[in-house]
């Protein structure tokens, strides 16, 4: 009796392979990475925003009420003290300052600013109108700038300036931060900048966004 001997096809032993799953997950790291810089960047900025806001919000309530900072108990605004007086006054150097003396203490002056620090305060704590509020506050920082004058390294009376830059100063750095918070959408991450931009006569006015 012949014995007959199947073959049977082996099939064999194959170890897994990485490759595929090493090129996936590596793919999958690079876009989690991606995001997760992305989200970052945008709380970093939203903070950034936040903190500006306050900056301006601030400087409106101090001097809308005299809390004793930069304004003195009893000479706010509501208790009939000017905005504008005292700094615009006290400009001493720079190519207009005559002009700002004149313009110390109107109340189209006090007005303007006071409405300036509070829309832009708002605009920027709430993640609304970053645009015009960056044309605003750009165009507020440089008046202020060039009150201040740095370039100056004497006063108008002689005195040295004590300028410590010839051009950067804080106002200009505001200024720059307000244009980046508005090219960026920075209202889109802790404020309602999506619902703004979502509103029919923002949609048709992008100014507005």
């Amino acid at each position: 009796m012949a014995v007959h001997e199947h073959s049977h096809r082996s099939q064999g032993f194959h170890l897994p392979s990485f490759h595929r799953n090493r090129t996936a997950s590596a793919s999958e790291s690079t876009v989690s990475a991606r995001t997760d810089t992305h989200i970052a960047r945008a709380y970093v900025l939203a903070s950034l925003r936040l903190l500006t806001g306050f900056v301006f919000l601030w400087a409106f309530l101090d001097k809308t009420f005299g809390f004793g900072y930069a304004t003195e108990s009893g000479k706010g605004w509501i208790d009939g003290g000017s905005p504008t007086k005292g700094f615009l006054s006290g400009v001493a150097a720079g190519p207009m300052e005559s002009t700002f003396h004149s313009w110390a203490g109107d109340t189209w002056a006090d007005w303007l600013f006071m409405a300036g620090l509070l829309g832009i305060g708002l605009a920027l704590v709430g993640g609304v109108a970053l645009r015009l509020a960056a044309v605003a506050g750009t165009a507020m920082m440089a008046l202020m700038w060039i009150a201040e004058w740095p370039p100056a390294q004497h006063l108008s009376d002689g005195s040295p300036s004590m300028s410590t830059n010839p051009f950067v100063d804080y106002h200009l750095v505001y200024a720059v931060v307000l244009i980046a918070l508005a090219l960026t959408s920075a209202g889109d991450t802790l404020g309602v900048g999506k619902l703004w931009a979502k509103l029919p006569f923002v949609r048709t006015n992008g100014w507005l966004r």
